[in-house]
């Protein structure tokens, strides 16, 4: 299915998306005319660029991002260093929750890719 994705404030650059891939970058008229049968999504602002975040193991594996929930336990910033390992290590089972509230805050910042080996199966999970 192809999607055309444009903004308010920069109708000079629209993208073109087939799938997961970029098919073509140009004038949201120019796309238009050209594939008429696309679906148009408007967004407000700008597009611009994703960003590569090269940290992934140890924003996604090392570090616990606590549940809402537990604001009153772990408070609402993510924990790293040796107080995150205990955490993990006490119930492995938070590594799937945490690495997918970890994608969350990624996205949330404009991070559409993260460099490095993902080891763990839960966070390889979260970050697909």
């Amino acid at each position: 299915m192809l999607t055309l994705h444009t903004a308010e404030a920069s109708p000079e650059l629209s993208v073109l998306v087939e799938g997961d891939r970029i098919a073509a970058l140009g004038p949201y008229e120019e796309l238009a005319t050209a594939h008429p049968s696309a679906r148009v999504r408007r967004w407000p602002g700008i597009l611009t660029p994703g960003l590569l975040n090269p940290y992934g193991p140890e924003i996604l594996e090392h570090t616990y991002h606590p549940d809402p929930r537990e604001a009153d336990t772990y408070g609402t910033a993510p924990i790293g260093g040796e107080r995150a390992r205990e955490i993990f290590r006490a119930n492995p089972s938070l590594l799937g929750p945490s690495a997918r509230r970890g994608v969350q805050r990624l996205l949330a910042h404009g991070t559409v890719a993260v460099a490095g080996e993902l080891r763990a199966a839960p966070a390889l999970e979260a970050a697909r």
